[in-house]
């Protein structure tokens, strides 16, 4: 009997410090729910960014109107290698353009949330991740170097040979860039077949 009656002291304070254990567990567990809710709602300052590339979008249509206002004008007077040339800014203005609705409505979907009400108006729409982004980005970046090159190669005598070698350089490096971007995407594709295969 006084046996049982020294161990009950003890079965109390184990249980109180298991008590004790548990409460402590279940106040790090909300501590860290709350953590976790709180980086997981930070994505929406990603908004902040889209909402002023859309304002910025608006602004370079306004800049874009008033070159193709500018080039309605001036087209009856401009010889053919100034009006490739003015075309070829358009060209570049719709590329830029075309790069900036692509980030914000992938990076959007990607990083903040899915878009609820725009099923079958964008084929594309669900089916650029992140890597496939950087890609297309990547794309159009060369795409847009391209033009600028060929402007320049219009206007080779107002440059001297360094300054075209250059240019050509740094086009190549985008290419190149692109072209490993590329690579490294289709590797990782590649792995996680092979991992779904197995």
């Amino acid at each position: 009997a006084s046996q049982r009656l020294s161990l009950t002291p003890l079965a109390s304070l184990i249980g109180c410090a298991i008590r004790e254990a548990s409460q402590r567990g279940s106040a790090m567990k909300k501590l860290e729910h709350l953590i976790e809710s709180i980086i997981l709602a930070s994505r929406w300052l990603l908004v902040v960014f889209y909402l002023g590339l859309g304002l910025a979008l608006a602004l370079y249509a306004v800049s874009f109107a008033f070159k193709v206002w500018d080039f309605a004008e001036k087209v009856a007077y401009l010889g053919e290698t100034d009006t490739i040339l003015k075309m070829l800014s358009l060209i570049d203005a719709a590329l830029v353009a075309s790069l900036l609705v692509m980030v914000i409505i992938s990076g959007y979907e990607n990083f903040v949330s899915r878009f609820d009400n725009a099923e079958g108006e964008l084929s594309w729409l669900g089916k650029i991740d992140a890597g496939s982004l950087k890609i297309k980005v990547a794309s159009t970046i060369v795409a847009i170097s391209s033009i600028h090159l060929l402007q320049v190669f219009l206007n080779a005598q107002q440059y001297t040979d360094d300054k075209l070698m250059w240019f050509t350089i740094i086009h190549i490096t985008f290419v190149i860039s692109a072209l490993f971007l590329a690579y490294i995407d289709k590797v990782m594709a590649d792995t996680k077949k092979s991992k779904g295969g197995d």
